[in-house]
């Protein structure tokens, strides 16, 4: 267990250390749950525990607890969250003998729980090691006695039931059984470590990127200590007893997304040593904008609320963080921010190394803030655990007090401005955004960014508007952004619930239980849609994908933001499943877009362009503003800015190019403004704009339609009505009828263009459609332009609808249809057909028939009609009468 180090630099002896390894307790434990508590009074620790289970793991992993009798059913509690397939909160006892040999006897020891919920005591031999630990986002680490030689008996007990008052309805992510699961074991390391006369208890680096040096502060009674970077000895300048600094040369490098460069630093006595790894990073806050070393930078964020759908446990271990970190960077991302939790050290060790920008937040997201007395003293040690533990990790950027808190900000904005003092090597903020009155629309006295959804002026996501307002895309938030005076971070934007992928269901092999894609599964197949799923899967995530873009667009053009948090690219297994994610829960890809296509969007350089609508006709010009979001690491000089209009069937409508634009790193460069003149276009079609940074792979696109001027409808023969009874009639004579009425005249759902927003089991009071299902290669969609899913081109139309729930309705084929919600379920629809009597009707519930400044309106209508006049208008539906219809429409 001793081992010598001699480590030598040239010929100079540079440090002799007597080191010992730690005695690893990992393995097989006694074990016993205490469900009554009962195990002091009883004194557990001086007993024998029978039962066994495997340390490090939970109670979760060894299938200890109350075993779930839930079966699938549309309803909570199995709607709210996956199930964990056993349960247990309370008290449980572990034991395990381990031995002392000569090298570690004599010694006090050190015993390292890398991660435990909630709190820990320990006995070894029956006695009581003094204290207890509750942190939630550090080690929990006990001072044990000198002990003899031998065999030894180590007891912990484990409490995880709740502690403090950190969270309404217990869903911080820190204690939860929404997202990781409230388990209870060990987690992690899990050593003994014989303590060494003047030992070096902490090292804290504190770089100072101007200075080409940085300040280390020591913790230690130990005197004479030498220091080393990268196994290079250096000699630094002494301030006092604790404080030095590193002088690191002239041509140090430093540390960001672009060049991640880490040092380590090794500092020893002549009987400890203690090595740290650090990046010279400086973060600052000036001007209304982020920047790290002088230059600025544009936080392309997901949230991460502790989803590990295996063990309901985040891992321990730098590769089981890997596949996260590598996907988000895959999908073009720079930021994470753990809401109201902390991860472990190797999440910081992988971000370190593919330079993440990482915020962190206290476990906490409580709207009882410092009403319950003994709350403080735990948020300002898990403060200072924080620091302690990851302080010196360069990706460990910012930190929030939690997520959405209210209500005492005088005590959020003295804990902030104690944080500021305390640490300068990080930004601070006092909420991740807050509903709370009077505030959460303008930064907090001590913020030094602000994370939040709106300002004082208005809505700064577009999850407020893009509902509301037609599709725009040469709007930006620049005037809600302006009454801030700190950089802006947009909060949880997205949140665009995609339908159930059922196919995931079969992933589940660890401790909890999809019943909530079960209870999908099952009501799919009772009423003969299970193979609908797919589609309605890729028909909602398409759309929110499509939202997402214009999300990070507008952000992008936004002067005075700095940065999105989504919420998020990765799927919500909790409240209600939040299933708002591109990749599902497992960070795998649901299929919906290629990551490349996400990237145009989401990357270091953005082409962007700013144009009136989506919708044209061929007689009008088109006309787009161009700039490029350049957040890389220099200026790009040297590179033309190409840009074509392309229709679908590969024809050039018109194209050009800007020569050599200087693109100023940090902000968004105005290229020129493009124009396109439409007329030749002949058939409605969409088109595509692309602009492209020539000899890089920064490109960016965006769609339009165009719609030619439409000679007179083709009506002749067929009955175009909004009444119902008129349709009756005509019908019964044998006509062709399309019924469009009103939509205050349809009983169905309110219209929305926009899905679900969160979960239709968290929000039920919504609409509840997630967006249209089309059938792209209907005849009746011929002279339409559309894919099988919404897209702008069809806001105006899905505005003006209600739609019919044809459950009912068996002799109904649909054409366009929305995709319902998964707690219900139903087959909805807006354009259908079928014959009736010896008639053939076509209804649409979009109201066709009443003005509109939209092109979309007319064109669907002509295609309609089209249809109804060709050899392919032959409904397969049959039905008597529209007597059928008329509990739909009035």
């Amino acid at each position: 267990m001793k081992k010598t180090i001699v480590i030598l630099f040239g010929l100079c002896l540079f440090a002799v250390v007597q080191a010992a390894e730690p005695l690893d307790l990992s393995g097989q434990w006694r074990f016993q749950l205490d469900s009554l508590g009962v195990g002091d009074d009883e004194a557990w620790f001086t007993r024998r525990l029978t039962d066994c289970i495997h340390l490090p793991g939970t109670t979760d992993d060894a299938r200890k607890g109350t075993p779930n009798k839930l079966t699938p059913e549309l309803k909570k509690p199995q709607l709210l969250r996956l199930t964990r397939r056993y349960s247990y909160i309370g008290k449980a006892w572990y034991q395990r003998d381990f031995t002392i040999d000569a090298n570690m006897a004599g010694k006090p020891l050190q015993l390292m729980l890398e991660r435990v919920m909630w709190c820990s005591r320990v006995w070894i031999d029956g006695k009581a090691v003094e204290g207890r630990q509750e942190s939630l986002v550090a080690p929990h680490r006990f001072s044990i006695p000198a002990l003899k030689p031998g065999s030894h008996t180590i007891t912990l007990c484990i409490d995880n039931s709740k502690q403090y008052d950190i969270s309404v309805n217990d869903l911080a992510h820190a204690y939860t059984n929404d997202t990781q699961v409230m388990w209870n074991g060990v987690l992690g390391k899990m050593q003994l470590t014989p303590s060494v006369r003047q030992s070096i208890d902490r090292v804290d680096v504190y770089p100072d990127v101007a200075a080409h040096s940085a300040k280390v502060v020591v913790a230690t009674k130990a005197k004479g200590l030498t220091f080393a970077i990268d196994g290079t000895a250096v000699k630094p300048q002494q301030l006092n007893d604790s404080t030095y600094v590193v002088d690191m040369g002239a041509d140090v490098q430093l540390w960001s997304e672009f060049s991640p460069r880490l040092y380590t630093l090794k500092v020893a006595s002549k009987t400890d040593e203690k090595s740290v790894v650090f990046g010279m990073r400086h973060l600052d806050n000036t001007n209304r904008h982020l920047s790290v070393n002088g230059r600025r930078i544009w936080l392309r964020g997901t949230l991460d609320c502790c989803i590990f759908p295996l063990t309901g446990t985040p891992p321990m271990t730098e590769e089981g963080w890997e596949k996260e970190f590598t996907t988000a960077r895959r999908w073009g991302l720079n930021h994470l921010r753990f809401h109201s939790w902390c991860p472990p050290e190797a999440a910081f060790r992988v971000a370190d190394r593919m330079g993440f920008y990482l915020q962190v937040e206290l476990p906490l997201w409580s709207l009882k803030v410092n009403q319950d007395n003994s709350q403080p003293k735990f948020l300002y040690s898990e403060y200072e655990q924080i620091v302690a533990n990851y302080g010196n990790h360069p990706s460990l950027c910012f930190i929030s007090c939690g997520n959405e808190l209210q209500p005492d900000f005088d005590f959020l904005n003295a804990m902030v401005k104690y944080m500021k003092q305390r640490d300068t090597r990080h930004l601070y903020t006092t909420t991740t955004f807050t509903f709370e009155k009077g505030h959460g629309a303008h930064q907090e006295p001590e913020d030094q960014y602000f994370v939040t959804q709106w300002t004082d002026n208005g809505w700064v996501r577009g999850q407020g508007v893009f509902d509301n307002e037609p599709p725009c895309f040469d709007k930006d938030f620049t005037e809600a952004a302006s009454c801030l005076s700190v950089p802006l971070v947009t909060h949880e934007v997205g949140q665009y619930a995609v339908y159930p992928n059922l196919r995931e269901i079969a992933k589940y092999t660890g401790t909890l239980d999809p019943l909530n894609f079960k209870a999908v599964s099952d009501d799919l197949g009772r009423k003969g849609l299970l193979g609908r799923a797919d589609d309605y899967m890729q028909a909602s995530g398409r759309l929110a994908a499509i939202l997402y873009k214009e999300e990070f667009e507008r952000a992008l053009k936004t002067i005075g933001n700095s940065g999105i948090q989504l919420l998020g690219l990765q799927d919500f297994s909790g409240q209600g499943t939040a299933l708002i994610g591109l990749v599902d829960a497992f960070w795998d890809s649901k299929g919906l877009v290629d990551e490349s296509w996400f990237r145009q969007f989401s990357s270091p350089v953005v082409p962007l362009a700013r144009f009136a609508k989506a919708n044209y006709r061929a007689d009008e010009a088109f006309g787009a503003k161009v700039e490029v979001a350049n957040y890389s690491a220099d200026d790009i000089v040297g590179h033309d800015i190409t840009w074509t209009l392309v229709a679908d069937d590969g024809r050039t409508i018109a194209h050009g190019q800007w020569q050599s634009p200087h693109l100023v790193q940090g902000a968004n460069t105005f290229v020129g403004q493009l124009k396109a003149d439409l007329s030749a276009v002949t058939a409605a079609t969409r088109a595509t704009l692309e602009v492209k940074v020539e000899g890089t792979s920064w490109r960016n696109s965006w769609h339009i339609w165009i719609y030619p001027a439409l000679p007179q409808m083709p009506s002749e023969g067929i009955i175009v009505t909004a009444d119902i009874d008129e349709a009756s009639a005509a019908l019964a004579r044998g006509s062709k009828v399309l019924l469009s009425p009103k939509p205050e005249k349809v009983n169905g759902i309110e219209g929305k263009f926009v899905q679900v927003f969160w979960s239709p089991v968290h929000f039920p009071d919504q609409a509840g459609t997630m967006g249209l299902l089309c059938r792209p290669d209907h005849p009746a969609l011929a002279s339409f332009p559309t894919a099988m899913h919404s897209d702008w081109q069809w806001w105006t139309l899905a505005k003006r609808q209600k739609v019919m729930v044809i459950d009912s309705l068996p002799g109904l084929t649909p054409i366009v249809e929305s995709v319902d919600n998964f707690t219900r379920n139903r087959r909805l629809c807006s354009v259908a057909e079928t014959c009736v009597g010896g008639g053939k009707l076509l209804v649409s519930t979009i109201d066709l028939l009443s003005e509109s400044a939209d092109p979309a309106v007319r064109q669907l209508l002509y295609s309609l009609l089209n249809y109804m006049q060709s050899p392919s208008f032959a409904p397969v539906g049959q039905t008597e009468s529209l007597s059928f219809l008329k509990a739909k429409i009035d």
